[in-house]
């Protein structure tokens, strides 16, 4: 039994309790995924429900308070379209009245002009988030609702269509914002508002945002503004957002084109999904607040996976595989940043409440538009087969050979004009391989920042500590600073498949967080095979030869050990597998253990464990090589 098997389980026990004995409907659903899609919203309904403001005499009557900030954020008031669905489900008018309550505290939030404020910034293109969900929560609160309050509810919302109309472009946000903005136009159009405006605002931004995808279906445009036009792809927010925000506007408008579009990213994309339901976003421009589960604040993929579901079962077993891992990060009905490090750094040991809301949200449009299959479903291409996926127009690659599955990335993307300061800088990258899952095992390695930066500072922990990154690596410091492979800007991959091993070669210079080289160059070659995974580092000190480590962080799932048992050996061993790590060189120590304490990261929320070969400076010759070899019992 899978650990989402036990959670339905659990959930079932406890909620089917309580809903009898308030005397509530308990849902019976005929497939797999409404049950798990619908146990998890409840969990995560549920501790939203505690955060709501019920003080009648309080001026945020209705609205959610953040357990970390002790903020009412206008976002949350997107938890109304949760809240309905739980109440279709379940008749338990306590959720009818939320949503309606945190409905009105919204509207009385809103600008003259039609926006809201995301507090406590400045930013308004969240609108299009809080216009979406009271549009799809429009037809069944409707009837619910005073006179007064459905023409008040009716002209907010309009008024915030006509706010999106005037300002939403790709020059006014990042690219996710634009087809959500498409589903958010149509779908007002279709629920509450048919003025032919919104249906063509609708397919202009959804045909914006066709144009910023390359030939392998990446949408360019979730970072930095170069000339005013943003660059940049980010796998998460495709996935949690923009994908999803297509097809709702291509089911509702019947625009087929734009719907094989999103057809032929999501074939594409599914090749990031690991056997254990973590979605890499290590790689992208906003991977600052990659989770494993996908971005910390935005929506989530199973409403995606859901809407072709019927299309390709395996899409289904994604969304389910993803949603496990979720659970990872569920405690006390909360979303936190991972499975171990929940709320690190947080001001009070709770993470805020945008992940939580955001992935209701997520389940509560599954639920409701999803295309659910009763049965088996296929399995996902992790899970099966000898098979490279590369992706030439990011330099990046997938593999699955053997009992291995692993993603390198030479994304050479960086923010030429510093227009984003330091957010778009520390994504790694110089032909890395970030994420390595082992069969029986688990994860091996997982990506993080190279250096942590709040992105966005009311979303991520202040954290002062000196902590490390996650990602393996090759690393030195002199006195002009730390150069790592994983600032390389210019490094590209080479690949080659034969019948039984996958060779991925990379090269370049190490850097630093300028981009700017430092005097040592590396090779990084890949040999992945039935019973291997080979890593062979080779340095050319040319100008400079500093004390120069590879850096191996092994990340500790549950119960798994980690000893070194000589020179050259160390042994990582979990309840089911264990795995031995060779060291060839004639110039190093291995090191274990060094600095372990500093080997976490709140995103993607997990601790590791150091394994460092520290090569020693050459007295003769330029050159000198490494290798690391994974086996697998």
């Amino acid at each position: 039994m899978n650990n989402l098997s036990k959670y339905i389980i659990t959930v079932c026990l406890i909620s089917c309790g309580s809903l009898l004995a308030q005397n509530k409907s308990t849902p019976t659903f005929k497939t797999k995924a409404e049950t798990a899609y619908f146990s998890t919203l409840e969990v995560l309904s549920e501790a939203l429900l505690k955060q709501q403001n019920i003080d009648k005499k309080s001026e945020e009557y209705g609205g959610l308070l953040d357990p970390e900030n002790a903020i009412y954020y206008t976002r949350a008031a997107e938890a109304l379209y949760p809240f309905t669905v739980m109440y279709r489900y379940t008749k338990d008018r306590t959720y009818l009245k939320a949503a309606i309550h945190l409905g009105n505290w919204l509207i009385t939030k809103q600008e003259p002009t039609g926006e809201w404020i995301e507090n406590p910034w400045s930013w308004t293109g969240t609108t299009a988030d809080q216009l979406l969900m009271m549009a799809a929560a429009y037809p069944e609160l409707k009837s619910h609702l005073s006179k007064k309050e459905r023409n008040t509810w009716e002209q907010s919302m309009y008024d915030a269509g006509i706010y999106l109309v005037r300002n939403m472009e790709p020059d006014f946000a990042s690219i996710n914002y634009v087809p959500t903005t498409a589903g958010t136009m149509a779908m007002l159009w279709q629920n509450v508002h048919q003025d032919e405006v919104f249906q063509q605002k609708a397919k202009e931004l959804a045909w914006q945002t066709i144009a910023k995808m390359d030939d392998d279906q990446f949408i360019h445009g979730e970072a930095a503004r170069v000339h005013g036009v943003k660059y940049g792809v980010d796998l998460s927010y495709q996935m949690d957002m923009s994908l999803w925000g297509l097809t709702l506007y291509a089911r509702i408008t019947g625009d087929k084109a734009v719907e094989d579009y999103v057809r032929k990213s999501l074939a594409h994309v599914l090749h990031f999904v690991y056997p254990n339901g973590i979605i890499d976003g290590s790689w992208g421009a906003r991977s600052y607040k990659w989770t494993g589960y996908g971005t910390k604040t935005a929506d989530g993929s199973q409403i995606l996976f859901s809407l072709f579901a019927d299309e390709n079962s395996a899409y289904q077993t994604a969304a389910l595989r993803n949603l496990d891992y979720l659970q990872t990060a569920i405690k006390d009905g909360l979303v936190g940043y991972g499975r171990d490090v929940w709320a690190f750094g947080s001001k009070t040991g709770k993470p805020n409440l945008y992940p939580t809301f955001a992935r209701a949200k997520n389940l509560a449009l599954a639920l409701s538009f999803g295309k659910h299959q009763a049965g088996d479903t296929k399995p996902i291409p992790a899970d099966k087969g000898d098979w490279v996926k590369e992706f030439p127009t990011l330099q990046v690659a997938t593999v699955r050979k053997g009992p291995w599955m692993a993603t390198v990335s030479s994304y050479d993307y960086h923010d030429y004009t510093s227009w984003g300061k330091d957010k778009y800088r520390h994504f790694p990258r110089g032909g890395a391989m970030l994420n390595v899952w082992a069969e029986g095992f688990g994860m091996l390695h997982a990506a993080s920042q190279v250096k942590y930066e709040r992105g966005e500072i009311i979303h991520m922990p202040p954290i002062t500590d000196s902590i490390a990154s996650l990602t393996p690596r090759i690393e030195f410091r002199n006195a002009n600073g730390y150069f790592t492979n994983l600032y390389d800007v210019k490094s590209h991959l080479q690949l080659e498949e034969g019948e039984n091993i996958v060779k991925i070669t990379t090269n370049g210079e190490l850097s630093d967080e300028q981009f700017l080289p430092g005097g040592v160059a590396y090779r990084y070659d890949y040999h992945m095979t039935k019973n291997s995974l080979k890593k062979i580092v080779t340095l050319r000190y040319h100008d400079r030869k500093p004390d120069v480590a590879i850096v191996e962080p092994i990340v500790l799932s549950e119960a798994v050990a980690i000893k070194k048992q000589s020179d050259t050996e160390v042994q990582i061993t979990s309840p089911k597998k264990t795995i031995t790590l060779t060291v060839e060189a004639e110039n190093a120590e291995l090191v274990v253990g060094e600095d372990a304490e500093r080997f976490w990261f709140p995103f993607p929320g997990l601790k590791a464990y150091p394994v460092k070969i520290k090569i020693k400076t050459p007295k003769d010759g330029f050159q000198e090589q490494v290798t690391l070899t994974y086996e697998i019992d």
